[in-house]
């Protein structure tokens, strides 16, 4: 079952409760506000396919061809951000420059095979509507909270995730809880979605890190050594 990490510090005080009242009813939270659809899928980090992650998309169009979504461990109120996924059209992704084409995933498997679902009572016809165009896009996720670890704070460098392309990838215990939990049924969806069309160019072979593996890691370098010409080199600290 998925579990958050329990975070540090003191609870929540009723002033800040209040604060948050009374701001929330004066402002305006657009880009939040654009937020239309919440989707449930599994992520697995890009150098380590035993370490997959539920992951809670909670997304808004830019337009026809872009939406950008911020990924939660879970559907509940004290989820954690763990992370973000922005989501464009084949056409869109075949613009890009080849070194970028493998930080990009393929979302076709992922929709067919019927482990991409809406939770809640979205009804089935109105789900495979939107998950028809879902099926022909890819994605871009970093995530920053590595929550499978049990870490209680955002530690680490942030990480490329991938996600799943063909059967025997998904953990059976995962996929069997997603299901009890949500109630869903992901072999009954993947037969309602059979008729579905994939990619146009089908999947790009450099999509997927190009089937490899991919690790962020950091690396010191000059800041901005061309500036030393003008003066003093400028540090941080």
């Amino acid at each position: 079952m998925s579990t958050h990490p329990e975070v540090p510090g003191e609870p929540t005080k009723t002033g800040t409760t209040m604060l948050e009242t009374a701001t929330a009813a004066v402002q305006k939270f657009g880009p939040v506000n654009k937020i239309h659809q919440h989707l449930c899928a599994f992520h697995f980090y890009g150098d380590d396919m035993t370490r997959q992650v539920e992951a809670h998309h909670f997304c808004g169009h830019q337009n026809e061809e872009m939406r950008q979504c911020l990924i939660y461990d879970g559907p509940e109120a004290d989820a954690r951000l763990i992370g973000i996924e922005y989501i464009v059209s084949e056409n869109l992704f075949m613009t890009l420059p080849d070194s970028e084409k493998r930080l990009w995933h393929s979302h076709e498997y992922e929709v067919k095979s019927g482990v991409l679902f809406f939770p809640g009572p979205v009804p089935g016809p109105v789900q495979r509507q939107d998950l028809a165009k879902v099926a022909q896009t890819y994605g871009k996720t970093i995530h920053f909270w590595q929550v499978d670890r049990g870490d209680n704070l955002p530690l680490g460098l942030p990480q490329i995730m991938m996600a799943l392309t063909r059967d025997g990838q998904l953990y059976t215990h995962l996929a069997q809880d997603v299901e009890k939990r949500f109630g869903v049924n992901f072999e009954k969806e993947r037969e309602l979605r059979a008729t579905m069309k994939g990619l146009e160019h089908g999947i790009h072979p450099l999509a997927n890190a190009e089937g490899k593996g991919l690790r962020t890691e950091l690396r010191e370098v000059d800041c901005n050594p061309g500036a030393r010409a003008h003066g003093p080199a400028r540090v941080f600290v």
